[in-house]
C-alpha cells in the first residue's frame, strides 16, 4: 500500500511541474532509444550481410591456389593445375562431395560494336550447382559445351546490354577477344561476397575448356568444394595440400572456409554491436545526468514541503522513498518510450535499406534496464539529499 501511495504523489508532484518532468523524461528517452536504435540497426546490418553469405551454404571451402616466387634461374616455367586433376581432388577425401575449379580473364568484349565491361569466368557444369546460381532465362553451361563458343550472362551485365539497342541479348553475339559467342542464359543476381573472388552478376560464364584457348594466362587458380555436413576442415586441408604438393610443386594454397568466415563475421559483428551500444549509452547518461540535475532542483524548490513532512511524522525514509520513486517513474516512462522509438528507427532503417526486419528482443531489454538503473542511480543522491534535511531549517525556507 506504502509503495502505490509513493506512486501516485509521485505522479501528482511530476505532473504538477509538467515542463521540468517533460524535459528530463526526453533525456532519458533519447538514451534508450539512442541505443535501441543502434544496437538493433547493427543487428540488422550483420543479419543482413550473414544471410547473403549464408545462401552460399556453410558446406563450402574454396581453395586459392598460386605461385611461390622463386628467383632462381628458370623459375618462370610453371606448371599448373589442369582440368583433370582439380576434378581429381573430389577423391582426395571422402568428404569432398563436388569439386568446381574456374578461372578467371579480363578479355574486351564488345556488344553490337560497342565496349563492353565484365571479367570472364570458365566453368565447369558443377560451378552453378555448388555455389548455386539459378538461372533467370535460357539456360547454364552443361557438361556437353566442352569447347563450345557458348555463353552464359550475369544480371548486370544483362542490364548494360540491354541498354545497348533495348533488345533482350539472349540468342545473340558477345565478341570476347577474337571469339563470337552466343549467349544462352541469364542467371539471376547473386550476392557478392568474399568467398567467391567474382562478381557473377558482372561476369560472362563460359566453358571453362574453352576459356583456356581465349588466353595463355588462362589457369585454374581458384576451386569451390562442396562438403559433407560434418567435415574436419583442417583434415581436409591437409589432405589437399599434400595433393597439390605432389601434382604441382611449387605452389602456396590459401583456404577459405564458409562456416570460419561466418564465425569470425559474427565476432566482428558482437564488436560493432557493443561499440554502438557504448555510443548510444553515453546518451543515455547524459540523461540520467539530467534527471539528476531535475531532482535537485525540485529538493530545493520543495525544501519547505519536505520540513512539514518530517515534522508531521514523515520518516527520513519515507522522504527518500519518494523522491527516489519520482526519478524511477520518469525513467519508467522514458524507457519505455526510448524503447518503442528505438525500434520504430530500426524499422525505418531495415526498410530504406530493404533489409529483412526482425525484432531482436535483448536490445530492447538491455536498453529499458539500462534506463532503469540510470534513473535509480541518478535519482538516490537527490532522495538521499532531500531525507537529510533538518525540518526546522526546511520549514524557514521560502
Amino acid at each position: 500500500m506504502k509503495l502505490l501511495a509513493h506512486l501516485k504523489e509521485a505522479f501528482l508532484n511530476l505532473s504538477s511541474s509538467k515542463l521540468r518532468s517533460t524535459l528530463a523524461l526526453l533525456g532519458i528517452l533519447v538514451g534508450t532509444a539512442s541505443v535501441v536504435a543502434m544496437v538493433s540497426g547493427g543487428e540488422l546490418a550483420t543479419n543482413e550481410a550473414l544471410k547473403q553469405f549464408k545462401t552460399l551454404g556453410t558446406d563450402l571451402l574454396a581453395v586459392a591456389i598460386n605461385d611461390v616466387p622463386n628467383d632462381e634461374p628458370g623459375s618462370h616455367q610453371q606448371i599448373n593445375l589442369s582440368l583433370s586433376q582439380a576434378n581429381a581432388i573430389r577423391a582426395v577425401d571422402k568428404n569432398i562431395l563436388d569439386v568446381a575449379p574456374y578461372t578467371q580473364l579480363y578479355n574486351p568484349m564488345q556488344y553490337e560494336g560497342r565496349s563492353v565491361n565484365g571479367s570472364v569466368l570458365g566453368i565447369t557444369n558443377t560451378f552453378s550447382q555448388v555455389i548455386h546460381l539459378e538461372i533467370a532465362s535460357g539456360r547454364l553451361i552443361s557438361s556437353f559445351d566442352q569447347h563450345s563458343l557458348f555463353c552464359v550472362i550475369g544480371s548486370n551485365l544483362y542490364d548494360d546490354l540491354k541498354k545497348i539497342n533495348f533488345r533482350d541479348p539472349l540468342g545473340k553475339q558477345l565478341q570476347i577477344g577474337q571469339n563470337f559467342f552466343t549467349i544462352v542464359g541469364v542467371v539471376k543476381p547473386w550476392p557478392e561476397n568474399s568467398f567467391v573472388y567474382a562478381n557473377i552478376d558482372s561476369s560472362v560464364l563460359i566453358p571453362i575448356l574453352t576459356s583456356t584457348t581465349l588466353s595463355q594466362y588462362s589457369t585454374i587458380n581458384n576451386v569451390i568444394l562442396r562438403l559433407a555436413p560434418r567435415a574436419n576442415i583442417e583434415e581436409l586441408n591437409s589432405h589437399i595440400t599434400q595433393y597439390i604438393n605432389q601434382e604441382i610443386p611449387g605452389k602456396r594454397l590459401f583456404f577459405r572456409s564458409a562456416k570460419e568466415l561466418i564465425s569470425s563475421m559474427a565476432k566482428q559483428s558482437q564488436i560493432l554491436t557493443i561499440f554502438l551500444g557504448l555510443i548510444g549509452g553515453i546518451s543515455l547518461l547524459v540523461g540520467g545526468i539530467g534527471v539528476m540535475n531535475i531532482m535537485l532542483v525540485s529538493v530545493v524548490e520543495r525544501r519547505r514541503e519536505i520540513g512539514i513532512r518530517l515534522a508531521v511524522g514523515a520518516t527520513r525514509a519515507d522522504i527518500r522513498y519518494l523522491f527516489l520513486t519520482e526519478a524511477v517513474l520518469l525513467s519508467l516512462v522514458g524507457g519505455t518510450l526510448g524503447v518503442l522509438i528505438g525500434i520504430m528507427i530500426a524499422f525505418v532503417i531495415a526498410w530504406l535499406w530493404h533489409w529483412e526486419f526482425l525484432l531482436f528482443w535483448w536490445p530492447p531489454i538491455i536498453g529499458f534496464s539500462v534506463s532503469v538503473a540510470i534513473g535509480v542511480f541518478f535519482g538516490f543522491y537527490p532522495a538521499y539529499q532531500a531525507s537529510q534535511l533538518d525540518p526546522i531549517e526546511a520549514l524557514r525556507s521560502e
